[in-house]
């Protein structure tokens, strides 16, 4: 049989209930930071805020996270995971749907990956994240492209083709395309297909 509380319910249940309420606190926390961060400069967030946002107490942030650069690696950490799921699934059959499929996942993370990038330095422990990402942006350019490579190139070759792609299908290329050159997302898919085009058969 189950111990029961004064209440007469299990402690077990009492307990899973209790974790979920604390989860379901904690993704609102990191909500509220990725909201504030989305547009305001790193330096300039304040805990007091995301609390707020968040409605909790600002030592319930603390308390969670250990402090602002605490919070701010474990939202890069839970979004990394995510843009990583997302990035997996844009990688088709054909190149022109998967870079399609690349910019609309751009659409939606491509200024978050460039903000972090642009801000890790001021953040304990997040330009190591940052550099995790990078990585995964490199290797999935090689398994997704490699494929569709001329299979009679010298390896050397191959290398200067991945380097060029990993180039082009870069975040920032992106932005370049659609902010700098005013394109529509349609217009950058166009255009991404473009520079790709000599490095792929």
């Amino acid at each position: 049989m189950k111990a029961r509380d004064s209440g007469g319910k299990p402690r077990e249940y009492r307990m899973s209930v209790r974790a979920e309420s604390a989860e379901a606190t904690g993704e609102r926390i990191v909500d509220a930071m990725l909201t504030r961060f989305a547009d305001t400069p790193y330096e300039r967030i304040r805990l007091d805020d995301v609390a707020a946002d968040a409605g909790v107490a600002v030592q319930t942030v603390i308390r969670r996270f250990g402090g602002k650069p605490g919070l701010m690696t474990t939202v890069v950490e839970r979004e990394l995971g995510r843009i990583a799921a997302a990035r997996e699934a844009a990688a088709q059959a054909s190149v022109a749907a998967t870079v399609e499929a690349l910019v609309e996942h751009y659409e939606v993370y491509g200024a978050l990956i460039l903000k972090t990038y642009s801000e890790a330095p001021l953040v304990p422990g997040l330009v190591d994240l940052a550099s995790r990402g990078r990585a995964y942006h490199v290797d999935w350019c090689r398994r997704t492209f490699e494929q569709h490579l001329d299979p009679s190139l010298d390896g050397a070759t191959q290398r200067l083709r991945l380097a060029q792609i990993v180039a082009v299908c870069d975040a920032t290329t992106w932005r370049i395309l659609r902010a700098d050159g005013g394109l529509t997302a349609a217009e950058t898919a166009t255009a991404l297909r473009a520079f790709l085009a000599p490095l792929l058969p």
